[in-house]
């Protein structure tokens, strides 16, 4: 997770993670909707497709993104938005 306040006008935070298969990359995206959805937070917006590598949920202010390992390699997210602060990173 990056700390993209101080780097990033349109959202706070950013969440970059994997999945090892379309179907683990569709249950991270499920579980984090709907644990969200319980709190009462719905996403402003839905990107992605499973078969695309990439999926997204926009909270507003928190952007998910759960790619596939060869689609994080290729876009570098980490790498574009390197001025942003590491919240935490786990490997």
């Amino acid at each position: 997770m990056l700390d993209a306040r101080g780097v990033c006008s349109f959202a706070d935070y950013f969440v970059i993670c994997s999945g090892e298969s379309e179907r683990q990359i569709k249950a991270v995206y499920d579980e984090v909707a709907h644990a969200l959805k319980k709190e009462g937070i719905l996403p402003h917006h839905r990107e992605g497709t499973l078969d695309s590598g990439w999926l997204l949920l926009d909270f507003g202010d928190i952007i998910v993104h759960i790619f596939a390992p060869s689609e994080r390699e290729y876009y570098q997210l980490g790498e574009l938005w390197s001025e942003a602060i590491p919240v935490v990173r786990i490997q």
